[in-house]
């Protein structure tokens, strides 16, 4: 059994009747040059015209199905059949739209011997000479087998840019989906890296009103109104990003506006005001100016060594260190002191994985882990380095109906 080839469109109730139609009429044409001379003196040959043209027209319904077969089968039946004509070419050009060529130069060779035949079998009062009854043989089978490798021709090259039209809107939609996802993942790292920092300061404050028996009502209800107010920021930003998250089309705004380098100075003394001990070192030249990429990510990095400390050594003293130059790329260095837990702030252990993977998209790098500095106390260490200039961000505030454009 031969399989139909891909681009063979599948063939409606109407396509076969109108092919059906065309040929009976082509049969017809062929078979009243000859059916007043086969029904008065070839009475026998006259049914058995009829009779093999209506097994043509059955044979020519599994025309996709056996294509060879069917046509060597009708073409070996040309010269005893002239009402069969129709489903004979059907036949023919039906197996040329597949285009293969020892199959094409087969049929055509018999189908010339055949009609050959059929001029000698049949009953014809014609006396046109042989060599015009050759070229118009050979002329109407090269024109039929060349109609049917054009229709196949034409068949794959529809099929082909259908394909192909499918493919790329497959890609676009797959393309949209991946810049959707990216884009949620990325609002999901800096809302960790919010949240966490925001989190951790309020844990702070309450666990210094726990230990704290000192406090007098005015200073109680301070920190009780600092704790509210990281409260309500952190809850403002889980709504942003889990707002952003649920929305499949993505119709709202991905982002508000993003922290530079100028905010990490605010970031530090918001901490030590939160009764953190930090040691802040800003060694970075003032001109040219850092990018804002790039400053971006120092703030995370500095953020997230913040979280750090108060979540696992809230007692220690931070050292912060940035330092770098337009040619030698900046570095960021956090250290703390360690034995000052322990804490009861959770924590996933995700915050630096996602800072290392940051840096790394900005085409820097991030290592972390306990050192043990000469003549001191081990220290949980973070080293960062980043180049000063590692391009431009797309624009922060950005839509995804837009990204999937």
């Amino acid at each position: 059994m031969s399989e139909t080839p891909d681009y063979q469109p599948p063939l409606r109730w109407y396509s076969h009747l109108w092919r059906y139609a065309l040929c009976v009429l082509i049969g017809g044409l062929v078979w009243l040059p000859v059916i007043e001379a086969q029904a008065e003196d070839h009475e026998l040959l006259f049914v058995l015209d009829f009779t093999l043209g209506l097994v043509c027209l059955a044979l020519v319904w599994w025309r996709r199905r056996w294509p060879m077969t069917i046509a060597v089968v009708t073409g070996l039946l040309t010269p005893f059949t002239s009402f069969g004509a129709g489903a004979i070419i059907l036949a023919t050009i039906s197996l040329a739209t597949r285009r293969n060529w020892w199959q094409v130069i087969t049929i055509g060779l018999l189908a010339l011997v055949m009609n050959w035949a059929y001029y000698e079998v049949q009953p014809n009062a014609d006396t046109d000479p042989f060599w015009l009854t050759v070229v118009f043989a050979v002329t109407f089978t090269a024109a039929a087998i060349a109609w049917g490798m054009f229709i196949g021709s034409r068949r794959e090259l529809i099929w082909t840019l259908r394909q192909r039209a499918e493919t790329a809107e497959a890609e676009r939609d797959l393309r949209a989906a991946q810049v959707r996802s990216n884009e949620r993942a990325r609002i999901a790292r800096e809302m960790h890296d919010v949240l966490a920092h925001r989190i951790s300061q309020i844990s702070l404050h309450a666990g210094a009103l726990t230990f704290r028996d000192d406090l007098s009502a005015d200073q109680m209800r301070s920190s009780l109104a600092v704790i509210q107010e990281k409260a309500h920021e952190a809850l403002t930003d889980l709504r942003v990003v889990l707002g952003v998250l649920r929305d499949e089309e993505g119709g709202g705004p991905l982002t508000g506006p993003q922290p530079t380098y100028a905010d990490v100075p605010a970031l530090v003394e918001d901490a030590r005001a939160a009764g953190a001990a930090i040691d802040y070192d800003d060694q970075l030249p003032r001109e040219p100016s850092l990018p804002d990429v790039v400053g971006r990510t120092i703030f995370r990095i500095v953020q997230e060594g913040i979280t750090n400390a108060a979540k696992h050594a809230p007692a220690a003293t931070l050292r912060v260190r940035i330092d770098g130059s337009p040619t030698d790329g900046v570095e960021v260095v956090l250290c703390n002191a360690l034995g000052f837990g322990p804490t009861r702030t959770p924590g996933a252990g995700l915050g630096l994985v996602g800072l290392a993977e940051r840096a790394q998209l900005r085409g820097g790098r991030l290592t972390h882990g306990v050192e043990q500095p000469v003549g001191g106390p081990p220290a949980f260490v973070v080293r960062a380095w980043l180049p000063w200039d590692c391009g431009e961000e797309a624009p922060v505030v950005v839509t995804a109906k837009e990204v999937g454009r």
